[in-house]
């Protein structure tokens, strides 16, 4: 019984701290910024490395989906390698989880980035007019996203130390927390 309300607890917390990620998801991918530096991709990767995975998938879609009624939609097939990327970024967390050291940490935020690029700008090289269907129009695909590379690169870096930083500074202070309660001798009347 109490394990069941232990399990419980977890849960409900678990379901408010994805529920306030996503708050602040929407609320930082609608505030003015540089064209993709948004958090959405380094909280993919932190929800496959911390949450639950049905949890995990269902962050960035949610962030995504809610901002997008603001933002505005745009071609379904783009959408669908956005959101799709963005999934993938929540399989290298859970590759993170079982690897979690600060140099796995940023590299798999340096390749979330990657695959972001590639995929995204693949995608808008398959999809979108603006490009000549031919190699050297992937190339020039390519070359013109450079300098949205560049900030979804420092916007994953960025977001990746605030939020795992932050994560592990409080697991390391509750740590302390509640290691200095055990040592309090409990009163007895």
């Amino acid at each position: 019984m109490e394990k069941n309300l232990l399990l419980k607890k977890e849960k409900t917390l678990e379901f408010l701290v994805v529920l306030l990620f996503i708050l602040i998801g929407i609320g930082l991918r609608l505030l003015p910024h540089p064209p993709n530096f948004a958090p959405i991709a380094t909280m993919a990767l932190f929800g496959g490395t911390y949450f639950s995975r049905k949890i995990s998938f269902i962050l960035p879609l949610a962030i995504m989906a809610i901002s997008d009624l603001f933002i505005g939609y745009y071609d379904p097939r783009l959408m669908i390698s956005v959101y799709g990327s963005f999934l993938l970024c929540v399989v290298l967390g859970f590759w993170l989880k079982e690897h979690k050291k600060w140099y796995t940490v940023l590299g798999s935020s340096f390749l979330s980035a990657i695959i972001f690029f590639f995929i995204t700008n693949f995608a808008v090289w398959v999809f979108a007019p603006w490009y000549a269907k031919t190699f050297s129009g992937l190339v020039q695909c390519y070359i013109m996203a450079i300098p949205f590379f560049k900030n979804t690169l420092l916007g994953n870096l960025f977001y990746v130390v605030v939020f795992f930083g932050a994560y592990e500074a409080v697991e390391v202070w509750i740590k302390k927390r509640f290691a200095i309660l055990k040592e309090v001798p409990v009163l007895v009347k």
